[in-house]
């Protein structure tokens, strides 16, 4: 018997699952909200020790990011499980939508500032530590707003297209999905030891990354959507082998692989937007003259 036999209502006659099977993807998506909660409540404490002078700021800024990462986790669990029991609801997707936003959007646009921004050493001055943190008030603030109309996109949109489209038999996102672009940032201050950055440069190069992030949630470019896989057909033994080596991985590595997978996936749509475009022109290109020799 398959998951969604076992979650159907014997008594509905139009085979409707059971109700008390659409708490099960919700409580996954009320962890993602109270992910998200803690996140937040650990950069105020971090950035509150770090203003004092006292130890145990990075730490604070380190279980943000870890709250945050495990958010993601949650949320590509809580739609898999609804489409596995058939539990799938309007009122799911929108409660989806309102907890990405707090965790993907509002805790990350928090940690980003705390983190990247609001510690630069004053010997700049303090004109210029001043435009920095305006120019960081707004950069995390688009972050958070990019993400929201990606969100809001993605609810309204049937199908959309994205630029450059790809195969038809896989599955694609239109612009990055408002978790990768969380991810991201999380993946960088985690690798980065949680300290929050001082050299005025390097909290410049950060809010590039933020605004970079901001502008390819909100962009039509080709991200590569893993909805397609299934776990419930069989795989080859060598699926087991390399589960197992990214278990360990995780286990050992974890700041480094979470940043090579989230700058890696992150890249995926600009190289696969730029391939576009060479393909494009060179399908295009006017043909080279013939040379004629007398």
């Amino acid at each position: 018997m398959s998951l969604k036999d076992r979650f159907i209502d014997p008594r509905s006659p139009d085979q409707r699952p059971r109700k008390a099977a659409y708490v099960l993807p919700t409580l996954f998506t009320a962890g993602n909200i109270l992910l998200g909660y803690i996140s937040i409540l650990r950069c105020f404490e971090g950035a509150m020790l770090a203003a004092s002078g006292a130890a145990g700021a990075a730490q604070h800024f380190t279980q943000a990011a870890q709250a945050i990462i495990a958010a993601v986790v949650l949320d590509g669990l809580d739609g898999r499980i609804a489409r596995m029991t058939n539990t799938t609801s309007a009122f799911g997707r929108e409660m989806d939508s309102l907890a990405d936003v707090i965790s993907f959007g509002l805790a990350p646009a928090v940690l980003a500032f705390a983190w990247g921004v609001q510690f630069i050493d004053p010997i700049m001055g303090e004109k210029m530590r001043g435009q920095m943190f305006n120019a960081g008030y707004l950069i995390a603030f688009l972050f958070l707003l990019c993400g929201a109309c990606r969100l809001a996109r993605f609810n309204v949109q049937v199908n959309p297209i994205p630029k450059n489209p790809g195969r038809p038999d896989r599955k694609y996102f239109v612009g990055l999905p408002i978790p990768a672009g969380a991810a991201m940032v999380c993946a960088v201050v985690w690798a980065c030891d949680s300290e929050p950055l001082r050299w005025w440069p390097l909290s410049v190069a950060w809010l590039a990354l933020l605004a970079l992030l901001g502008f390819l949630m909100v962009s039509t470019w080709r991200y590569y959507s893993f909805k397609g896989i299934s776990f419930s057909k069989a795989y080859s033994p060598l699926i087991i082998i390399l589960v197992a080596f990214f278990i360990w991985c995780v286990v050992n590595y974890a700041q480094l692989l979470l940043l090579a997978l989230s700058t890696a996936y992150v890249a995926s749509g600009i190289l696969i937007r730029i391939g576009g475009i060479v393909r494009r022109r060179l399908r295009h290109a006017p043909p080279a003259p013939e040379i004629k020799i007398a």
